[in-house]
């Protein structure tokens, strides 16, 4: 980029503690690692053990680079990656985006609230369709209630619920060699089985919603500094604020695939080691570690559950607020009240209850989460050449256009989630 930048003035937010100075990155990527995610990875290292792990490597830099790109749309054009699209693109690609996403977060909020109140249960009893209920409420009522700028704290907080992950690797033996050793030379099986455990969980880690989130963040973090304006008619604040997104977002995704690793890892040193292959939830997965590696690897897996989960419901419901609201031109933010913006809220309103619905009936959204990770992995191949090709105009960016290294590694990410879904559906077609 060709452009003069004068730092941004010092300012309060400036002078917080550590954890005002991470922003949207941070809980993006920890929410990332939600209930459906647990699932997900914990069903990978069961199957397949250490010869899984490699994925959370590799998709490190490439998950970077995107949600940066993502971040970078958001505060740079001062609006949602939805109501750019509408603006720049046609309305058929903007409505099959939306769609895309409103019905994978659904089956994502569903998933999740199971999980959460089966943890519940397994940890106290009681009725787990009880304790979905009252998840799903609680949850509604932090979103709905209480104003952005103290729930975003709230927000923070729970990502520290990741690091019960990190406990129960400690509570097990680990053989750390053999660990190293095939994480960078794994013994791959390259069947159809094994392609589509890579699709699923590249497509929960680099997931849609995640990009329409961090980006609404950063107009609500613009909206909420007083001061700030969008970096394309403000370029003298672009060097504060582009470095913090880097760094931000760098932190966040970090957080996120170590915790990933710790989760395919405990599943690979337990589950997989003891011939349990076959793991559908993440409550299943928690259940199963028990007689295994004993009663406190399975008290902090099942409370990494319940907390991750607070903190993807917000997520997952507000991504698809955010993104029917730059559809439909929509007021939108959490910082409004809800009289001031019924439709946007009522959006989050409906998703968080038609999941709970979901997972209250007779249909088990258990039974497609995984392939709800596959669905994001192959929907999320179009968005991202939508994200690249915008964060590439001039319109949309002004000076500020991504290039070099950035670019280069966004579309690699691109190009990788692309390839690893075509060899799935060349694999299954040729079964």
């Amino acid at each position: 980029m060709e452009t003069d930048f004068t730092p941004a003035p010092a300012s309060g937010a400036q002078r917080s503690p550590w954890l005002e100075k991470l922003g949207p990155g941070i809980v993006t990527g920890a929410a990332d690692d939600d209930p459906s995610g647990i699932a997900t990875y914990s069903q990978a290292g069961a199957a397949f053990g250490y010869n899984i792990l490699w994925t959370v490597l590799f998709t490190y830099p490439l998950m970077v680079a995107i949600q940066i790109i993502s971040a970078r749309i958001g505060r740079v054009s001062g609006h949602g990656l939805a109501t750019n699209i509408r603006r720049h693109y046609p309305l058929w690609l903007l409505y099959g985006a939306v769609v895309l996403l409103l019905a994978a977060n659904t089956i994502n909020i569903a998933a999740d609230l199971t999980a959460m109140g089966a943890a519940i249960n397994l940890v106290v009893g009681g009725p787990a369709r009880l304790y979905t209920v009252g998840l799903a409420l609680f949850s509604l009522a932090l979103q709905v209630f209480v104003p952005y700028k103290s729930y975003v704290r709230v927000l923070k907080w729970l990502t520290l619920a990741l690091f019960a992950y990190v406990g129960v690797v400690f509570a097990i033996r680990i053989p750390w060699a053999t660990v190293a050793i095939r994480t960078v030379l794994p013994h791959p099986s390259w069947s159809s089985v094994y392609l589509t455990t890579i699709v699923a969980v590249f497509g929960t880690t680099i997931s849609p919603y995640l990009f329409f989130w961090q980006a609404s963040q950063e107009v609500e973090e613009l909206q909420a500094a007083p001061g700030q304006h969008a970096l394309k008619k403000a370029p003298w604040q672009a060097l504060a604020n582009l470095r913090r997104i880097g760094s931000d977002t760098r932190i966040g995704m970090a957080f996120s695939n170590l915790i990933a690793f710790f989760i395919i890892l405990t599943t690979a040193v337990t589950l997989h080691e003891h011939n349990i292959t076959d793991i559908q939830t993440s409550s299943e997965a928690a259940a199963a570690l028990k007689p295994i590696a004993g009663e406190f690897a399975f008290l902090l897996f099942s409370l990494g559950i319940i907390g991750t989960g607070l903190l993807a419901l917000p997520v997952l419901a507000g991504s698809a607020a955010y993104a029917m609201a730059g559809a439909f031109r929509w007021k939108n933010s959490l910082e409004l009240e809800p009289r001031l913006a019924k439709r946007f809220y009522g959006t989050i309103v409906l998703a968080t209850m038609v999941g709970l619905a979901l997972g209250l009936t007779s249909i088990d959204p258990i039974k497609a989460l995984f392939w709800s990770a596959v669905i994001n992995g192959v929907t999320s191949v179009p968005i991202m050449v939508l994200l690249m090709k915008m964060a590439g105009r001039v319109d949309v960016m002004g000076k500020l256009t991504i290039s070099g290294s950035l670019r280069v590694v966004g579309w690699l990410a691109t190009g990788a989630m692309g390839a690893a879904v075509l060899a799935m559906f060349m694999l299954q077609l040729i079964r």
